[in-house]
C-alpha cells in the first residue's frame, strides 16, 4: 500500500508546538508571525534567509496560535515559509573586561574595528532584580567633575538621575564632561535612537580619548529594528551589571529613555497592544522601572545611573517625562533660555533637584545651596518687571540683592567643555556665591 508521506510531513510542519522549526507565514508592518515552534515569551530565535545569514528575532507575543516574532536585525530575503528555528535561550551578550575602550552594538559585538573584546564569559541582558533590603544606602557623593551639579545638587554613589531637556541644549557635551571628570571606575554609555553622524561626534569630540580610556559604549542608532533600540538599552545595563558585580563604581550614562520609550511602543503596538496615554502602550511605561531600577546601590559595587529624557518645550508633564520623574531620585533640568544665553551647561538651579543631597553633604553645603536657590528663585519672580523697567531699585531688599547676584550665579554656572573641577573646590565656590 501507498502512502502519502508529504501529506503527513506537511501537516506536522504546520501544527504548533510539534516540530523543532517553525515556519514563517505572515510579515505585517514591523512583526513577522510564525506557524510554531513550541517557544517562550522573550526566547532567541534565528530565521532562515535565502542566500543570506539567519536572521535574529526575539518572541513579543502569541496570536491566535501563532508566534509574533521582532527581528533584531534588517529583514533581507525571509520568503513565506522560511524556517524558524529556537536558540533554547533567552538574549545575552558576551563579557569581560576587554569591554572597556570598546564601541558594541546592541549585541555586545564590537562594531569599532578593533577585534575581538576577549569576553570570558555571556550575560542573560534581563538579569535578576536585587532584593531591595540588600541595597545599601546612599552614604557617599560621586562627584561629577561638574560644578553647579557638584554644588547644588549633589549626587550619591548609586542615585539615579534625569537630565531633562529639549534637543540641542547641550545634554551630549554635559554627559561627555562627565565621562571625563567623574571618580566612577568604568563609565557604560547608552546612545538609542541617535543619528548616526552623532555617534562618531560624541566618541571622537564630546567624550575624547580620555573619556574613552574607562569607557565602554553600546550603540543603537535611530535606523535600526525598535527591538534593536530596545535590546540595547538593556545590554547597557547588563555590562554596566557586571562591572558593578566586579566591585567597580559605575558611572551610567544613558541617552535616551525616551527613545526607549517611543522604540518599545512600535514594539507593543505591532504585538497586538491597545495604544493608552497619547498613544503609547502600557508596555512602554512598564519599561521604564525595569531599566531604571537596575540602577543603584549593591552588596558590591554600585550604578550611579544619569538618563536623558528629551521634552518638548520644557513640559516636564508629558507622559514619559512624568513617569521617569516619578522613579527616578533627582532631576537636573537644562533650559534652552541660559543656552541661548551662552550658560553651559544650562542647569536650571531653581528646577533641578538632588532627592539624596541632604544625606551625603555637611549642613552649611546643604545651606549655602539654599541660599544661590533662593536668590535665583528670588531673581526669576522679578525677571519680568526688570527687562520691561517696571521695577525700581530700592523697592525690595531681596529683589536687589537677587539683582546684584545674578552676575555671579550665572559665572558660577559656567563651565568649559574640557573643564573638570574637583568637589571641594566646587563647594568653595558655592560658599563664596553664597556668603
Amino acid at each position: 500500500m501507498a502512502y502519502d508521506l508529504e501529506r503527513y510531513r506537511s501537516a506536522l510542519r504546520e501544527t504548533p508546538g510539534k516540530a523543532e522549526f517553525g515556519r514563517v507565514v505572515e510579515a505585517v508592518g514591523l512583526a513577522l508571525q510564525s506557524q510554531g515552534p513550541k517557544v517562550g515569551l522573550g526566547e532567541l530565535c534565528y530565521i532562515e534567509q535565502e542566500g543570506s545569514m539567519p536572521l535574529p528575532a526575539e518572541v513579543v507575543g502569541f496570536r491566535e496560535g501563532r508566534v509574533i516574532l521582532m527581528p533584531l536585525g534588517k529583514v533581507q530575503a525571509v520568503t513565506p515559509g522560511a524556517a524558524v528555528r529556537p536558540a533554547r535561550r533567552p538574549l545575552s551578550i558576551p563579557v569581560g573586561p576587554g569591554l572597556v575602550s570598546r564601541v558594541l552594538n546592541a549585541l555586545g559585538e564590537p562594531i569599532d574595528g578593533k577585534g575581538d573584546t576577549g569576553a570570558t564569559g555571556r550575560i542573560a541582558l534581563d538579569g535578576p532584580s536585587l532584593n531591595p533590603l540588600e541595597r545599601p544606602m546612599i552614604t557617599s557623593v560621586l562627584p561629577t567633575g561638574v560644578r553647579s551639579i557638584d554644588a547644588l545638587a549633589t549626587l550619591g554613589e548609586g542615585q539615579r538621575v534625569g537630565i531633562f531637556s529639549g534637543p540641542g541644549v547641550g545634554k551630549s557635551v554635559l554627559l561627555g564632561m562627565m565621562a571625563r571628570g567623574s571618580a566612577a571606575d568604568v563609565a557604560v554609555i547608552a546612545l538609542v535612537g541617535e543619528r548616526s553622524r552623532e555617534v562618531q561626534e560624541f566618541v571622537q569630540r564630546d567624550l575624547g580619548p580620555d573619556g574613552m580610556a574607562r569607557s565602554v559604549v553600546v550603540v543603537a542608532t535611530a535606523d535600526e529594528p525598535a527591538l534593536v533600540r530596545v535590546r540595547a538599552a538593556f545590554a547597557a545595563i547588563a555590562i554596566a551589571e557586571y562591572f558593578r558585580d566586579q566591585g567597580k563604581r559605575v558611572l551610567l550614562l544613558f541617552d535616551s529613555l525616551t527613545r526607549v520609550a517611543t522604540a518599545q511602543r512600535e514594539v507593543g503596538l505591532a504585538a497586538g497592544e491597545p495604544p493608552a496615554t497619547r498613544g503609547y502602550p502600557p508596555s512602554a511605561f512598564a519599561v521604564l522601572p525595569r531599566l531604571l531600577e537596575r540602577a543603584g546601590t549593591a552588596p558590591r559595587g554600585s550604578i550611579t545611573g544619569f538618563f536623558t529624557v528629551l521634552v518638548e518645550g520644557d513640559d516636564l508633564q508629558e507622559p514619559v517625562a512624568d513617569a521617569a520623574r516619578s522613579i527616578l531620585d533627582g532631576h537636573l533640568v537644562l533650559t534652552r533660555e541660559l543656552a541661548d544665553a551662552g550658560i553651559f551647561p544650562a542647569l536650571d538651579v531653581g528646577r533641578s533637584l538632588s532627592r539624596v543631597m541632604r544625606q551625603i553633604v555637611t549642613p552649611e553645603h546643604t545651606a549655602w545651596a539654599q541660599t544661590l536657590r533662593a536668590h535665583w528663585s528670588t531673581y526669576e519672580d522679578a525677571k519680568d518687571l526688570l527687562r520691561i523697567g517696571a521695577y525700581q531699585a530700592g523697592s525690595s531688599p531681596e529683589v536687589d540683592a537677587a539683582v546684584a547676584l545674578h552676575p555671579r550665579i550665572l559665572d558660577f554656572l559656567r563651565q568649559a567643555e574640557h573643564e573638570t573641577v574637583g568637589f571641594d573646590a566646587a563647594r568653595e565656590a558655592l560658599k563664596e556665591v553664597a556668603q
